[in-house]
């Protein structure tokens, strides 16, 4: 698996606005939609070491996508369109990057492989299915909380993962 530098840095930043919703003191008072205080796109760029005329088209691309939320002004920024734990890695890089797995830009149902590759076709789905299951199941509350579920954390822990 792929992902590219754009992918990267969008995880990276929607990781800031979920810990920055973490640590939000919620204000009874308030009526507003947003939790916590929004975060400035250079603050953000600042945390995650991320170039900030690449981290605007991020921002803007995850809010057409409905992951975040703006607001301009004095008291602007960002913050996530919905709860950390609703919002799965899958969901930022399928906004950022499309479908989770292609091959040449196609679906792999929608390959047709003759011969000797027939096989490949299944091989690419269970590639996509494994890769769903991975990033589906994480979500920016995990991140954010550096609590992993049990099954990715089995996963890492295995010295053959890291090579």
């Amino acid at each position: 698996m792929r992902l590219s530098a754009r992918v990267d840095y969008a995880l990276r930043a929607v990781a800031e606005l979920a810990q920055a919703a973490a640590d939000a003191v919620p204000d009874p008072a308030s009526r507003s939609p947003r939790p916590g205080n929004p975060l400035t796109a250079e603050r953000i760029a600042r945390a995650q070491e991320i170039p900030p005329k690449f981290l605007e088209s991020i921002l803007l691309q995850l809010r057409r996508g409905g992951i975040v939320h703006a607001q301009r002004g004095p008291e602007g920024g960002y913050w996530l369109a919905r709860p950390a734990g609703e919002i799965s890695l899958a969901d930022v890089i399928r906004v950022i990057d499309g479908p989770l797995a292609n091959v040449r830009g196609q679906r792999p149902e929608d390959l047709g492989y003759s011969g000797a590759a027939v096989a490949l076709q299944e091989v690419w789905i269970a590639l996509r299915a494994s890769e769903r299951e991975i990033l589906e199941l994480v979500t920016l509350a995990d991140i954010a909380a550096g609590k992993l579920p049990d099954r990715v954390q089995e996963l890492a822990a295995d010295p053959r993962a890291w090579v």
